[in-house]
């Protein structure tokens, strides 16, 4: 009898250890060359050189319409940019850096006498509250969370990022 009670529980664990799903992804396809976001269109397209391998719909800032100019403005900046680093702890599912401010940014927010904010990302849904209504992040890009699981697998840092109006 024990030895069929000790079997049961060895499957039960291999069975829900099957279930399980992680965040984390492979990707094994053609390497994301550049990533292009138009904000007026909601698309994301990720490119290998002119081929785009997948696209993505999104929500932005909630104030969607112009450059990002000041901390707290609410905008998406415009540009291009480079995807500089990963959380794969960030409050919201998983998350890419985005390299904003540049040094244009900068200098236009210090002769405005503001700052220019930072900590723009592409990342998934938030953890801890539920997203209400369209364009409700700070300034960030933030697609379903299993499309980030996909997005986070394949850009890797140094990858460009052109985001249009």
């Amino acid at each position: 009898m024990k030895r069929r009670t000790f079997g049961l529980m060895a499957v039960s664990a291999i069975a829900l250890a099957g279930c399980s799903t992680s965040k984390f992804r492979r990707y094994r396809g053609p390497e994301v060359t550049s990533i292009v976001v138009n904000k007026s269109d909601r698309k994301m397209y990720l490119l290998h050189h002119d081929r785009v391998l997948k696209d993505y719909r999104f929500e932005l800032g909630f104030a969607p319409v112009g450059h990002k100019q000041f901390e707290g403005d609410g905008k998406t900046p415009e540009g291009t940019y480079i995807i500089d680093r990963r959380n794969p702890n960030s409050r919201f599912h998983l998350s890419l850096g985005i390299s904003y401010p540049n040094e244009q940014d900068i200098a236009f927010a210090k002769a405005m006498g503001k700052k220019p904010g930072g900590d723009i990302f592409i990342h998934g849904q938030p953890n801890a509250f539920k997203a209400k209504g369209d364009d409700w992040t700070w300034g960030c890009i933030a697609v379903k969370n299993r499309e980030m699981e996909q997005i986070y697998a394949m850009v890797n840092n140094g990858t460009v990022i052109t985001i249009r109006p």
